[in-house]
């Protein structure tokens, strides 16, 4: 059974850092294509970074580029989210996604597939 599970969220000033991580469970972590995604009050789920289960291949939402880091660690089962420069708007909770099918990127940005973690909440405060 797969599990994701959510860490490092929190309240943060505008301008501050935080590091999100997610761990994985129950899956060949290393096949798997990951991703993070966001929900803020009364918005839908939007995505916010990926990256490949192979080469380390990332993607970003354009609006986030530059602040926004993706990474993974293998050995750890464990991707990472480095947000800087946060902004009151990057308030949501933040959710960690596993592909639906190892060796592939397919639908790794869609918000209606794969595997999901219960997410971490973000608040940044002016």
């Amino acid at each position: 059974q797969v599990q994701l599970v959510e860490t490092g969220g929190g309240l943060v000033q505008a301008g501050g850092s935080l590091r999100l991580s997610c761990t994985a469970s129950g899956m060949a972590f290393s096949n798997y294509p990951m991703a993070w995604f966001r929900q803020a009050p009364g918005n839908e789920r939007e995505f916010v970074a990926s990256i490949s289960w192979i080469g380390g291949v990332t993607g970003y939402t354009d609006s986030l580029k530059g602040r926004f880091t993706i990474s993974r660690d293998n050995a750890k089962h464990t991707v990472y989210l480095q947000m800087n420069s946060l902004k009151p708007e990057d308030t949501a909770v933040y959710y960690c996604k596993a592909g639906a099918r190892p060796r592939t990127n397919h639908q790794i940005e869609s918000p209606s597939t794969g595997y999901w973690g219960q997410g971490t909440r973000v608040t940044v405060s002016s």
